[in-house]
């Protein structure tokens, strides 16, 4: 299948935030390259930011890293979720990348002495940075969501360029999907369609007519509703689609494609249509909607006030679920809390059947996250540590059975006598706070005979990164002693990256992030394997 000229899909929203863009970015991804279609997603975000590495994921959410060690935001988790692709850095643009860029270009004279403005500089750097992701790509149809509502005086830039896209590619090679919200109104019982209609109206203001519009709601929406929002947006009321939450996110693209979308944007961009295999994704649906044997899987944590904030672990935890057909309860346990209990934490962690502790940096919780891996060691319980989690393994160890009372990480003591996680010489003299991590895909080899490479199958493999600080190679005789075995190194030896525990049913800690590369039609080896011990050990109880 050859398609000549590019194709850009632009997603934008409106009435609120959180709709819900980014699933249906990445549920059109879906169903596109269920057509084969080679397509590349990508968002543009309002903050002036230069990237997500700064956000705190406690208000915005996980931060997801790309092979590439792109610091994004979590659109980029469901962009490779669904479609089983791997982005790039190129996926994430945030305005204060736009300006960097523009900025750069102006210092070295590329615009020659002209006033460096809004329009068109600032907008032609957007336009550059969507073509270019699409060309790199080398993809047939590059799908962009534009973060933010629309009205949002810190978006308009983007719109602009978007607007002007449409001008200079063509009609037939660009198309418009507006997301909006219809709220409940519960004294009437009747969704109103009268926000969206606004939405409607304020994105043609900016010279933007949507092609196909997807209303959210959390009720079911009447036929008339849809054919009101068609009329006011003047275009069919085939292309107005309901979009009512449902048990599982996963179901939006088969949602989208019973409603024709699929049709509609190769009709409309003049493509060949081809039938949609959603096959594999069906059967996912069927499979995750199904009663199945329910376990529960402790997740120790300080950021607890909402699950986007471990977002792709929440997901590889299910994803590995699904495989063995079980459903996985997580349940969340404060890391502070378990800090204020004392010695005694059994009553909160009692009916965990597996415990995994996430990423994560700072001091706050970690006495508590402490406590949950040695609980995890002492009682048998299957454990899963993730980046900072493989830390805490270790100093926990270092504590309870090499009796080093005061070991620690160096970011937590730095007057430890033990300082059995901490900075690597090099990186001491390293200022900015991104310039000391270790972002993104590392390889790492793995030694026969093991949990990890039961689970992987391979003596090699590649896993993405985030963190400063690194097991400390001095205690590596210590620990393998008295039975933490260093399963997984950097090819040259240098670093840690994976830690097991000899007399345990399956206790894995691991330095990177294996929940970055998991899918729901494919789950992570590790997470898989994970839950596999977690089925097999509850069973015996």
């Amino acid at each position: 299948m050859i398609v000549k000229e590019p194709k850009y899909i632009f997603v934008t929203g409106g009435v609120l935030s959180g709709l819900g863009k980014g699933i249906a970015a990445a549920s059109i991804g879906n169903i596109l390259k269920a057509r084969g279609y080679k397509i590349f997603l990508q968002k543009l975000d309002q903050y002036i930011n230069y990237d997500a590495g700064t956000l705190n994921p406690g208000e915005h959410g996980e931060l997801f890293v790309t092979d590439d060690g792109a610091e994004t935001d979590l659109d980029l988790g469901h962009y490779e979720r669904f479609t089983d692709e791997n982005f790039s850095q190129e996926s994430s643009i945030m305005t204060g990348r736009v300006y960097s860029e523009v900025i750069a270009k102006e210092r070295r004279g590329d615009f020659l002495g002209k006033t460096v403005q809004i329009i068109p500089h600032v907008t032609n750097q957007v336009k550059e940075m969507v073509r270019a992701g699409g060309s790199i790509s080398n993809a047939d149809i590059t799908i962009v969501e534009v973060g933010g509502t629309v009205g949002d005086y810190e978006g308009m830039y983007f719109l602009e360029a978007i607007r002007q896209l449409k001008v200079e590619a063509g009609a037939n090679n660009v198309l418009y999907v507006h997301v909006v919200f219809l709220p409940w109104l519960e004294v009437t019982k009747e969704v109103k369609t009268r926000p969206a209609q606004y939405s409607v109206r304020d994105l043609q203001g900016v010279g933007i007519q949507p092609d196909i519009i997807l209303c959210r709601s959390d009720h079911p929406i009447p036929q008339s509703g849809l054919d009101r929002i068609a009329l006011v947006a003047n275009i069919p009321s085939n292309g107005v689609i309901p979009l009512e939450t449902s048990p599982t996110v996963y179901n939006v693209p088969l949602t989208l494609e019973n409603h024709g979308v699929g049709d509609l944007i190769v009709d409309k961009l003049k493509l060949d249509n081809k039938e949609a295999d959603l096959t594999e994704w069906k059967n996912l649906v069927v499979k995750i909607m199904s009663d199945k044997r329910k376990i529960t899987v402790g997740l120790v944590a300080k950021y607890t006030t909402m699950e986007d904030t471990y977002l792709s672990v929440f997901e590889a935890i299910k994803s590995a679920g699904w495989h063995h057909n079980v459903d996985v309860k997580i349940k969340w346990i404060n890391a502070e809390d378990l800090e204020s209990r004392g010695d005694d934490i059994n009553e909160a962690m009692l009916d965990c059947d597996g415990i995994v502790i996430p990423g994560g940096f700072g001091e706050r919780g970690i006495e508590g996250k402490i406590k949950a891996a040695r609980y995890a060691r002492e009682n048998k319980i299957p454990y899963l540590g993730l980046c900072l989690g493989m830390q805490i393994a270790v100093i926990e160890f270092a504590r309870n059975v090499l009796g080093w009372r005061d070991a620690n990480s160096t970011e937590f003591n730095k007057e430890t006598k033990h300082p059995v996680i901490h900075i690597m010489e090099y990186q001491k003299s390293i200022k900015d706070k991104g310039g000391t991590m270790r972002l993104g895909a590392y390889p790492c080899v793995l030694s026969r005979g093991t949990h990890t490479y039961e689970a992987y199958k391979e003596p090699s493999i590649s896993e993405r990164h985030r963190h400063r600080y690194e097991f400390n190679n001095k205690y590596r005789k210590e620990f393998d002693a008295k039975g933490m075995t260093l399963v997984g190194v950097s090819p040259n030896r240098e670093l840690v990256e994976i830690v097991e525990l000899k007399d345990h049913p399956w206790f894995v800690a691991t330095q990177y992030h294996p929940e970055f590369k998991s899918r729901p039609t494919r789950a992570h080896p590790l997470f898989r394997d994970f839950i596999d011990a977690v089925i097999k050990t509850a069973s015996l109880l």
